[in-house]
């Protein structure tokens, strides 16, 4: 009963369109009352000591980063790199939005971030090209979508605080998926624009490529500081955010002196205005997570996938789809926040690494970012682009498809996540 409430609350309050944070705080409150728990005072409390989270000081850090590296001209210099890279192919602008995501979703992430950086500085390029436009912003959604499954990843510090999971260890397991995400794209891609004719640019010369990707060096330098810290146990990822955003500010400031007092100005009230929506919905998710452990809604849910836990295998397959499901009408973080201490518990049971389960369960909330109803990046390509959002929809699809084939065979070798990871360990 307990968990039909839940259920029941944070429907009511979604489609009436109350904020997913306050629907979460009255979901709370509603098991709370329905347990004759109710107690203001341990509200606060609990919304306190949810918030009250050192691991989750790198989220402001990584944004400001994100922020820092896009005013700085850091992530201008990437797409250029790009360009020169493999501009000259058939469809290569699509390359470029591919190689680009890869390497932006390296220093910031955040998918809304990276896919308003492509978007703005591609799709006008791709329009002129001649370039089919619901299918070009498709893609640069999909390749936003990298950004919280490759570290540094925000989707990893928000799991990794609420289920208790090592986020170092998260950081370095989301390497492979991620490039694996990636090459993916630039499959269906190839496939998809193999007949196209669309406009080339130029091959560039060696020469012409080794000054571009000289001129992107700085950015190209940040990934490696802070995978390779984390792997010599040199700074937590709490640190790595503040190495990260002092990097980005420093680079934008001295070195492409495209950063001004003004632009840092504005990156900090961006930074502070995303981080309090964030730091609200983990506040009134610990509410939630607080009265589900005490309801054992956990428990209860074991108890229906009790037959399952035999069998890891199908136990991943059956969360997953409900992890997608659930992704077509919640937002990323909301997700993670809502299913981490209800799905944690059992995956633990059906012994499931939690660093695997948790690499699996952020790509695929993250792939929830571009499936409609919802589809927040895709609602970020339409804004940016000017495209209707059902034309956008339609050109995601492919993507969208690959994408999932690349989460099953994940979820079927489960090696091809850990292995590499445990070497990075």
């Amino acid at each position: 009963m307990v968990l039909l409430i839940f259920i029941g609350v944070l429907l009511a309050t979604i489609l009436i369109g109350v904020p997913i944070a306050f629907g979460l705080l009255l979901s709370g409150v509603a098991m709370m009352w329905y347990l004759g728990a109710l107690d203001w005072q341990s509200i606060a409390l609990q919304m306190t000591n949810g918030a009250d989270s050192f691991p989750l000081l790198a989220i402001p850090f990584f944004l400001l980063a994100g922020e820092a590296m896009n005013a700085g001209g850091l992530s201008r210099r990437l797409v250029n790199f790009g360009l020169a890279l493999v501009g000259h192919l058939r469809g290569g602008l699509g390359y470029v939005a591919i190689v680009t995501a890869i390497l932006l979703a390296s220093l910031s992430g955040s998918a809304i971030a990276d896919t308003a950086v492509l978007a703005g500085m591609l799709i006008p390029i791709m329009r002129e090209a001649g370039y089919h436009m619901g299918r070009s912003g498709g893609l640069i959604g999909a390749g936003g979508i990298i950004a919280p499954v490759l570290p540094p990843s925000i989707g990893y510090i928000v799991f990794g605080v609420a289920g208790g999971v090592s986020i170092t260890r998260l950081f370095l397991a989301g390497i492979v998926p991620g490039i694996l995400m990636g090459l993916a794209l630039a499959i269906a891609w190839w496939w998809l624009s193999r007949r196209e004719d669309t406009a080339v640019f130029p091959r560039r010369s060696g020469k012409e490529i080794g000054k571009a990707a000289l001129d992107a060096g700085f950015a190209f330098i940040l990934p490696l500081i802070i995978v390779g810290g984390l792997k010599a146990g040199v700074f937590t990822p709490t640190e790595a955010g503040v190495v990260a955003c002092v990097y980005a500010i420093l680079t934008g400031f001295f070195v492409y002196r495209e950063l001004s007092l003004q632009r840092l100005y504005d990156c900090f009230a961006a930074t502070v205005r995303t981080t309090a929506a964030v730091m609200f919905l983990v506040a009134a998710a610990s509410i939630t997570a607080y009265m589900i452990a005490i309801a054992n809604v956990p428990g209860e849910i074991g108890a229906w996938l009790g037959p399952l836990r035999e069998s890891p295998l199908l136990l991943m397959i059956v969360i997953t789809l409900l992890v997608v499901v659930v992704g077509t009408a919640l937002d990323f973080i909301p997700t993670i926040l809502i299913l981490t201490p209800v799905l944690l518990p059992i995956v633990k049971q059906a012994g499931i690494d939690p660093v695997y389960f948790g690499v699996i369960f952020i790509m695929t909330a993250a792939i929830g970012l571009i499936t409609p109803p919802v589809g927040a990046v895709l609602n970020v390509v339409c804004a940016i682009a000017k495209i209707r959002y059902i034309e956008v929809v339609k050109g995601a699809a492919p993507f969208i498809l690959i994408q999932l084939v690349l989460l099953a065979l994940l979820i079927l070798f489960p090696q091809i996540v850990m292995a590499p990871a445990k070497w990075l360990y």
